[in-house]
């Protein structure tokens, strides 16, 4: 073996040093190891404890990788153990004719996909300590002679040490992100705390003074008020005190939304007939501002949802439409069929979405830049929460121009497959 290699394994210990993540050393190993052993595929597998040898790290030259990173196998009775308790590398350099020999051996049906038909497997040894394997492979038959692998053996020692050192660089890398981002996690907390505080003292301040109010007048000692006046008053309080609960339900539900911890519990329900019910509900609700809201056509179909989820979100997504909609227009339900899912549509006769509007459409506190109709409340919280329940469903929420002017609001719910 001439003096170059050994020359090029200087070169390569000198520029691994500390400092390096496990992926920086594996990427300088691919390019600097070229030359002095022939590789089309390098991987990496470290030694778990159980007896385990985990595939880490893999990079090729080939366009499909089949064994990938993930891919574990039992120590105990492999050609791997055998590896380590010899400590030598493994030349195999006819992997058809291994795997004939050896068929259980899945990794070598794996890398067969791949292209690979030749491979070198060396051990990597910490103070007499295992502790993975590099593996080299070729797409040539009998790429491996004795040299590699004595080439390999002389760079064996400062490569281990390199690879574990790039492994606690990584791990503390790691552990550095995920700090970062618990502490990121905690900002946008605090920042949605004040949000959430903010929101709730603006929005509930002034049905608070007007349901004071108005209880001053009715306890007034010159009080003296006909019965349809009382009865205009007192259902002035009823919908101030159902705005205040409207609103303090969407600010617990965000808030645990930010927090994880909202769940649902989906279960198949027939979807027409029940949302029948909810589409009558809200068309009394509709009255006073002689909008009417009608059910087109129908999924026909079981969905899988979360009962009372699935009615706060269209519900939210009918009151949006009628409160942005000209008093005495149509709000128009749909329902549509669609691989593995039913779509609900809610389609208005409004303004439509301006083009500002939409990228902050369905997150939290977002306002319109257009004003409802009737100088209803409007929080900015009822979109966020319906695409929040849709997505923990498995599906979506979108909105498109409606044609013929208003804007389509659609949400995704996924179908029982039925047997």
């Amino acid at each position: 073996m001439s003096a170059y290699p050994f020359e090029k394994l200087g070169q390569i210990t000198a520029g691994i040093n500390a400092g390096l993540t496990l992926e920086d050393i594996l990427e300088r190993v691919y390019q600097d190891f070229r030359g002095v052993i022939p590789y089309e595929r390098i991987g990496l597998a470290l030694v778990e404890e159980g007896g385990w040898a985990r595939s880490t790290w893999v990079k090729s030259d080939l366009p499909e990788i089949h064994l990938l990173p993930g891919y574990r196998a039992a120590l105990a009775g492999s050609s791997l153990e055998r590896i380590l308790e010899t400590r030598q590398p493994r030349i195999l350099n006819d992997l058809e004719a291994y795997l004939e020999h050896k068929p259980e051996s899945i990794s070598t049906r794996l890398i067969l996909q791949e292209g690979i038909r030749a491979s070198l497997t060396c051990p990597l040894i910490i103070e007499d300590k295992p502790v993975g394997f590099l593996f080299f492979s070729s797409v040539t038959r009998d790429s491996y002679h004795q040299e590699h692998a004595a080439f390999f053996q002389q760079a064996a020692g400062q490569l281990a040490v390199a690879l574990e050192r790039g492994q606690l660089v990584s791990a503390l890398a790691r552990q550095k992100e995920q700090i970062e981002q618990q502490n990121r996690d905690l900002i946008r907390l605090s920042e949605l705390k004040n949000k959430l505080i903010s929101v709730a003292a603006h929005d509930l301040r002034n049905p608070i003074s007007l349901i004071l109010s108005i209880t001053d007048i009715l306890m007034g000692p010159d009080a003296h008020l006909y019965a349809s006046e009382q009865h205009n008053l007192l259902d002035t309080i009823a919908r101030q005190a159902q705005h205040m609960i409207n609103l303090i339900n969407n600010l617990l539900d965000i808030s645990a939304i930010e927090s994880g911890g909202l769940k649902i519990n989906p279960a198949p329900m027939s979807l027409d007939p029940w949302i029948e019910g909810i589409v009558q509900e809200q068309a009394r609700l509709a009255e006073p501002k002689r909008t009417r809201i009608v059910l087109g056509s129908r999924c026909g179909r079981r969905v899988l949802a979360d009962e009372a989820r699935l009615r706060q979100a269209i519900e939210n997504l009918i009151s949006n439409a009628v409160k942005f909609s000209p008093p005495g227009s149509t709000v128009r339900l749909e329902l549509e069929q669609i691989p593995h899912f039913c779509r609900l549509w809610v389609r208005d006769q409004g303004p439509g979405i301006k083009a500002e509007d939409r990228p902050s459409l369905f997150k939290p506190f977002s306002r319109l830049s257009t004003l409802p109709t009737g100088r209803e409340k409007s929080t900015g919280l009822g979109l966020a929460i319906v695409k929040w329940i849709a997505q923990v469903h498995g599906g979506e929420a979108g909105v498109e121009d409606n044609p013929g002017g208003g804007a389509a609001f659609w949400m995704t719910i996924p179908l029982v497959q039925e047997q």
